[in-house]
């Protein structure tokens, strides 16, 4: 009984862990370039009062075996890179990569990676995310710039009213052997670990990378009818969890009560 106390402790707190992970997901529908996140457990240690495989006194051989299981814990929290859908804006500045890929940006000296494309222009022309952060290679847009264009494969122009080039630079995406092992630092942005691996530079269109799509942003991937039953399906589990410490406790009830 106090085994199952236990147990049914453990799903509990399992079961509040993955509700935690839902409802960031929920909370970020709306989020430019969002990776939604799924919660992994894995199940504790066993008791073992019978080894699978265990001789008999007669000769003969235990098939089964007897294990009690000690209750369950999160192993990770992923992150799912599948595409967003796409939002079409019409904005010169919103790009949206199709396919594998990566800007890099720079914030506070650090490189940093993302998948929002919703840039802005600062005082001194260059184009920045939402929160300041210059994207690398850096491009100054010059003052008498009147639209700028990028293509598929990052080619990033800026001209005149005339549609004569008054600046231009070839714009990399970066991408990684295990995007999922990158560390997420807030604001739409990614910091390298040991798990996902170096950047790997290339241009869009190329190889494994993905083209870029001007006028256009990748919408969270967040399946909000998903993530509800997600969340009933947690809700009901964490209520049949407390249902087992309530028996638990009622068996504990019953054995101390038998002398009165």
């Amino acid at each position: 009984m106090f085994r199952g106390l236990w147990s049914a402790a453990s799903g509990m707190n399992s079961m509040q862990f993955n509700m935690d992970v839902i409802s960031n997901n929920l909370a970020n529908t709306n989020t430019v370039g969002f990776k939604r996140s799924r919660a992994d457990f894995e199940d504790l240690l066993y008791q073992t009062t019978r080894m699978p495989g265990t001789q008999n006194a007669d000769g003969t051989q235990v098939p089964t075996g007897m294990q009690i299981g000690m209750g369950s814990r999160p192993a990770a929290v992923q992150k799912i890179f599948t595409q967003g859908d796409y939002e079409s804006t019409g904005n010169d500045l919103d790009w949206a990569i199709e396919g594998r890929g990566f800007f890099k940006v720079v914030s506070n000296g650090e490189e940093l990676y993302t998948r929002a494309g919703a840039f802005k222009l600062d005082k001194d022309g260059f184009v920045v995310t939402s929160n300041g952060d210059r994207l690398q290679p850096e491009f100054a847009v010059p003052i008498n710039t009147t639209h700028i264009t990028i293509d598929p494969y990052g080619l990033l122009v800026a001209a005149d009213a005339k549609g004569n080039a008054l600046a231009s630079a070839q714009l990399s995406i970066y991408d990684f052997a295990n995007p999922a092992g990158l560390y997420s630092v807030g604001r739409n942005l990614f910091r390298p670990t040991n798990a996902s691996g170096d950047p790997v530079e290339g241009a869009p269109g190329t190889e494994n990378f993905g083209t870029i799509a001007q006028g256009f942003l990748e919408q969270s991937n967040v399946d909000v009818v998903k993530e509800m039953v997600s969340m009933i399906i947690t809700q009901r589990a964490y209520e049949i969890n407390s249902k087992s410490v309530q028996t638990a406790d009622d068996m504990l009830g019953i054995a101390a009560n038998l002398k009165r």
